[in-house]
C-alpha cells in the first residue's frame, strides 16, 4: 500500500510512502488485539482496593441477643456481615492484575491494529515537523488542515519535539506517542492515525523482528 506524504499545511508533498504488508497488510487477528487489550488494561490497575473482614473490625464480639425465643434470626456479634457497619464477606483486598503475554502475539496484536487502520483509511503520512514555539492553536491549525479536527488522533514519530508536546497536550482526543512505544490500545482507540515519515521505517523494523 502506498500513501502520500503530506505537510503540515495540508498541502501533499510530492512523494508517497510504501507501507510493508507484512506490517499494514497482514490477515488481522482479532483474539491476539483482545489478549494485548487487555493487558494493557490490567496492567494499569493499581489493585489498592481493599475491604476490612470481621477480624479485622475493633468491636465488641459479645452475642447481641440470645440464640432461641426471640422470635427472630439467629444472630451474633455486632462486627456480623449482615449488620448496617458491619464486616464484609469475601470482600476485596489488594492485588496485582498484571500478567504476561508472548512477545509474538503482542507483535502480532499491534501488526492487526495497524492493519486495520490501513483498510480503514486512517493512517495519514506527515512531514517530519517541530514547532518554534509551544502554542495550542499551531496543533490545532495542524489538525484542521489535516481534516482531522474533532477526531480523536495520535501522532506517532521518532523523536516527540518538546514544543510539539506542550501544543497538544491540552487538546482533548488528542495523543503523542514515540514509535519505539506504540501499543495496540493507543492504535485501536485513535479515530485517525498521524505517522511522521521517518518513523514508518522505524515501525516495521520493530515489527518485523
Amino acid at each position: 500500500m502506498e500513501l502520500e506524504v503530506y505537510k503540515i499545511n495540508g498541502e501533499k508533498a510530492g512523494r508517497t510512502v510504501k507501507l510493508d504488508d507484512t506490517v499494514f497488510g497482514i490477515e488481522p487477528n482479532d483474539h491476539a488485539i483482545w489478549l494485548d487489550v487487555k493487558q494493557y488494561r490490567a496492567n494499569h490497575r493499581q489493585g489498592t482496593h481493599s475491604s476490612k473482614e470481621r477480624s479485622q473490625l475493633s468491636g465488641s464480639t459479645r452475642k447481641l441477643k440470645r440464640q432461641k425465643g426471640t422470635g427472630t434470626a439467629r444472630l451474633g456479634d455486632i462486627k456480623s456481615p449482615v449488620l448496617r457497619g458491619g464486616a464484609r464477606a469475601f470482600g476485596p483486598h489488594p492485588r496485582d492484575y498484571s500478567f504476561k503475554l508472548n512477545k509474538k502475539v503482542k507483535r502480532l496484536a499491534r501488526k492487526s491494529a495497524l492493519t486495520y487502520k490501513a483498510k480503514e483509511q486512517a493512517i495519514m503520512i506527515v512531514e517530519d515537523f517541530s514547532f518554534d514555539q509551544p502554542k495550542t492553536k499551531n496543533y490545532l491549525k495542524m489538525l484542521n488542515d489535516l481534516k482531522a479536527d474533532g477526531m480523536k488522533t495520535l501522532l506517532v514519530s521518532n523523536e516527540i519535539d518538546n514544543n510539539v508536546y506542550l501544543s497538544a497536550r491540552n487538546i482533548k482526543g488528542t495523543l503523542l506517542k514515540r514509535a519505539a512505544d506504540l501499543n495496540t490500545y493507543v492504535v485501536m482507540d485513535a479515530k485517525k492515525l498521524i505517522i511522521s515519515e521517518s518513523s514508518v521505517k522505524t515501525i516495521e523494523e520493530i515489527l518485523k523482528k
